[in-house]
């Protein structure tokens, strides 16, 4: 299946990463690596995140990286990176529904 990143989810990404990079830079840059990575493993699996608890169907699913929830959606022929959001940040779903 082919992943698609949204507008949303990249700049969630990257302000993630500038955070980490105050301390960091080489950390942040392995953080932004791995997510990818971990992303990337969804084309072969992607069923393979659990379903987003707030919203409760069975296309929005979610895997954990660390301390962080990938967001996404599985549609007919792709997958939708939707968001990235720290474990203990609101999900707004209306950025995920919109």
């Amino acid at each position: 299946m082919k992943i698609i990143w949204s507008p949303l989810a990249i700049d969630r990404v990257a302000e993630i990463a500038n955070y980490i990079a105050k301390d960091k830079q080489t950390a942040a840059e392995n953080w932004v690596d791995k997510i990818f990575s971990k992303v990337e493993s969804l084309a072969s699996s992607p069923k393979s995140g659990r379903i987003v608890p707030e919203i409760n169907k069975d296309q929005y699913r979610e895997i954990i990286y660390g301390n962080y929830r990938i967001v996404y959606r599985i549609e007919e022929k792709r997958i939708s990176i939707l968001t990235v959001r720290h474990g203990k940040q609101l999900l707004p779903i209306e950025e995920i529904l919109a």
